[in-house]
């Protein structure tokens, strides 16, 4: 067969039901069939599922996911993955509120300033977090997994020492009112913090040159490297740029909870993990989109809610999201078969 009987032939079964989904399926991995299979069966377990105040109950919730998630794209995009996050959320929150208790005390009739510093203190513990993460991996070679997750150890450890497992209380109203109750426009503040960060991601991603950087690191690190690409820099940005979104999100939590907790964030980095693999973002790195992230981060809320409306238990519902998990990271095999046999 030639090659142009090949390709008239390829052409014409893409054209078929089944090869327009193996089409879909090729560029936007299983997130769509999952989140099709989530509303057809969530729906008819409740009616409650599809009315507007549940569905925008669940955009409220997954905002927190949808943050980590993307700062999880980025490192998972070069190849790696960030097991710490949950505990750069728990150090934040931590640091943030002892650090306004404290200005506060100082400046009593400055609240702004004191929540301004406490939160620049919480942004630098995340920030020396990132740089650690980064140096040990780029710079001395160090697997991302014993890496973060010794990391992970030592942050959740010092937030553990500085509370004494205490919440830290006393922390100014107007903090928890603004960042954590707080409207703009009728819009929840927390929702506008994640519209402006995916915006921001998505230029960062897509139109800037540390984006395409990251991509080409991930995909091939030799090759990028003879490109001129400094790959010990871009793999320090993109530990650091993670850590930094996981203390924003450590901050809108702790405004939502009104204390400095040392528990936080408990669960977000394998639900972020989770939510980016089954967005279609690969294991191998070089693949990840931004939107497609986003809906993955708001599959797992969806899911989650639509159990807990179908009544279903906590323990069996981490049963149902870790096979999820499961299936997302082996359909992320047959996916990356298929697009090599494309090649």
């Amino acid at each position: 067969m030639t090659d142009q009987a090949t390709t008239e032939a390829e052409t014409a079964s893409q054209k078929t039901p089944l090869g327009m989904l193996r089409a879909v399926f090729i560029r936007l991995g299983v997130l769509p069939f999952f989140l099709l299979g989530a509303l057809l069966i969530f729906s008819g377990v409740s009616d409650r599922f599809l009315t507007v105040d549940n569905l925008t109950n669940v955009f409220r919730q997954s905002v927190y996911l949808i943050l980590v998630s993307l700062g999880q794209m980025l490192v998972l995009i070069t190849g790696g993955f960030d097991l710490s996050v949950g505990a750069v959320v728990a150090l934040t929150s931590v640091v943030s509120a002892m650090g306004m208790v404290a200005a506060a005390a100082i400046f009593p009739d400055a609240v702004w300033l004191a929540i301004a510093l406490g939160a620049l203190g919480g942004l630098a513990a995340a920030a020396l977090v990132g740089l650690v993460n980064g140096v040990g991996v780029a710079a001395f070679g160090v697997s991302p997994f014993i890496m973060t997750l010794g990391v992970s150890s030592v942050a959740a450890g010092i937030s553990l020492f500085l509370t004494g497992g205490v919440p830290v209380s006393g922390i100014p109203y107007e903090f928890g009112n603004f960042f954590g109750f707080g409207r703009v426009w009728g819009v929840p503040v927390p929702v506008l913090v994640a519209i402006l960060t995916i915006a921001i991601m998505w230029v960062f991603m897509a139109r800037m040159r540390i984006g395409a950087h990251i991509y080409a690191v991930g995909g091939n690190p030799k090759a990028a490297l003879l490109s001129a690409i400094n790959t010990r820099r871009t793999l320090i940005v993109a530990y650091g740029i993670c850590a930094l979104i996981a203390s924003l999100t450590g901050l809108l939590l702790t405004a939502r909870v009104e204390s400095g907790e040392a528990n936080l964030g408990g669960t977000i980095a394998l639900e972020s993990i989770a939510a980016c693999v089954i967005a279609g973002v690969s294991l191998r790195g070089g693949i990840g989109r931004v939107e497609n992230v986003v809906l993955g981060a708001f599959f797992i809320v969806l899911a989650q809610n639509g159990m807990n409306l179908a009544q279903v238990s906590s323990y069996m519902q981490m049963v149902l999201l870790g096979g999820l998990l499961i299936l997302a990271v082996v359909f992320d095999q047959i996916r990356y078969r298929m697009m090599m046999g494309r090649a």
